[in-house]
């Protein structure tokens, strides 16, 4: 963790002791707009000093923006002052990067917080720009705020490159399902048989051969010929064989040049964003690879390249989180039951699912295959389902405490600098 990084940590504890009932601190809340931000300026005991600016997302929106918070400062006599935002989008980065350039403090409040405190300003729950500005002020003035994590250049780029990673799988996924669920089932329903991925040869007839017609005309070597893309083994040629038999009597409809031209043009766009993937994967883990804990990480069992680099991007700074509850609450992982009256020795706690989800997907998987493949996690499983085999949704209750535990085995490895120690599983 760099001095600057260290210093907003600490100034961020610092402010969260003392805001309630503070004399010292102007409270600054931004409803946060893809082309204005609207600001409220007020006391953390509820007073109002200024409400309805308008910041434009601009350079000289963000200097009049300082401007004003200097002017009341000065008038008022405020010795610090916080910047509360509302995390719309990526429209509220530019203003947070500027302002934590600045040396001011930043910390944002979440959706849902917003959404319940909403009601509690003037006890109605209705919703505009001035009063959601408001409305993030006073959970800020309340301390129900978050750290606003802005790490260094590297870590951001790691961050972005996930996120891209995700945006294209989730574009290549709607192509096969495109493939599959328009082209296959109306042209060669048969060969829905055999489409369990997106291969080189699937994808050659796709093209080429969606036309059971086409098939036909040739034997079934030529066919084989035509669509095999290498030395394929016997079971490759088998299926192959299969398929040109299906297409033989196939009850597909009739297609026209629009068919042609929609499987050309889809099958290049899988191709296409498979590459891109390709690219992208390639440079997450390069980047990854120059922070030293990601081969910490690494050396957890279960955790390959991508879980690896996850987890790092996820928890950054690791000396950010004070406790493992909080790093538990990160991906989701705390548990939640509704006990009220005769239902409190009743209520089954399930995990809260309010964190963040890519990561928390990416710990299961990891937790499945530690448990599976390595004979550490295997004992640890093992241990945990001793005596509650028959219970309904064990194992999978337990995969979960499982990646829990492997977030903060991931967490203690990044603080201390070190490779993964069987030991830590029974800590």
């Amino acid at each position: 963790m760099n001095a600057t990084e260290s210093n907003r940590v600490t100034e961020f504890r610092q402010f969260k002791k003392r805001i309630r009932g503070s004399t010292v601190d102007l409270v600054v809340g931004l409803d946060i707009g893809k082309r204005k931000h609207h600001a409220f300026f007020g006391d953390a005991n509820g007073k109002t000093i200024l409400k309805g600016l308008i910041v434009e997302n601009s350079a000289a929106g963000f200097h009049h923006l300082m401007s004003q918070v200097d002017f009341y400062r000065q008038r008022d006599g405020f010795k610090a002052v916080v910047f509360g935002l509302e995390p719309t989008s990526v429209y509220h980065k530019p203003l947070a990067e500027h302002l934590i350039e600045q040396g001011h403090l930043v910390v944002y409040a979440t959706n849902e917080a917003i959404k319940k405190n909403r009601s509690l300003i003037d006890g109605r729950w209705d919703k505009h720009d001035t009063k959601d500005s408001a409305n993030v002020a006073d959970l800020v003035a309340q301390g129900k705020c978050h750290y606003y994590d802005w790490p260094d250049q590297r870590l951001r780029d790691l961050r972005s490159l996930l996120l891209l990673r995700k945006r294209l799988k989730k574009q290549f996924h709607g192509c096969r399902v495109r493939i599959r669920n328009n082209l296959l089932a109306q042209y060669f329903p048969e060969l829905d048989l055999f489409w369990n991925h997106a291969d080189a040869e699937n994808l050659a007839i796709v093209r080429e051969y969606l036309d059971p017609t086409r098939i036909r005309q040739l034997s079934c070597e030529q066919f084989i010929a035509r669509v095999i893309t290498h030395n394929g083994g016997l079971r490759q040629r088998r299926r192959l064989g299969q398929i040109w038999e299906a297409a033989r009597s196939s009850i597909g409809c009739r297609p026209g040049a629009a068919m042609q031209l929609e499987a050309e043009l889809l099958v290049d766009t899988l191709q296409s964003i498979k590459q891109q993937l390709a690219h992208v994967e390639q440079a997450i883990q390069e980047l990854a690879a120059g922070f030293p804990e990601y081969g910490y990480l690494k050396s957890i069992p279960g955790f390959g390249p991508y879980v690896s680099a996850m987890t790092l991007a996820a928890i950054g700074n690791p000396h950010r989180f004070e406790n493992r509850a909080q790093l538990i609450r990160l991906a989701g992982f705390d548990l939640c039951a509704s006990r009220s009256g005769e239902k409190s020795s009743t209520a089954v706690p399930v995990i809260s699912k309010k964190g963040k989800a890519d990561l928390r997907y990416a710990l299961y998987q990891a937790a499945l295959v530690a448990s599976s493949l390595t004979r550490h996690f295997r004992s640890h499983y093992n241990r945990l389902l001793e005596g509650r085999q028959r219970e309904k949704g064990i194992r999978t209750k337990m995969l979960v405490k499982i990646a829990a535990k492997m977030l903060v085995i991931a967490w203690t490895l990044m603080k201390r600098k070190e490779p993964f120690n069987p030991a830590y599983i029974q800590a």
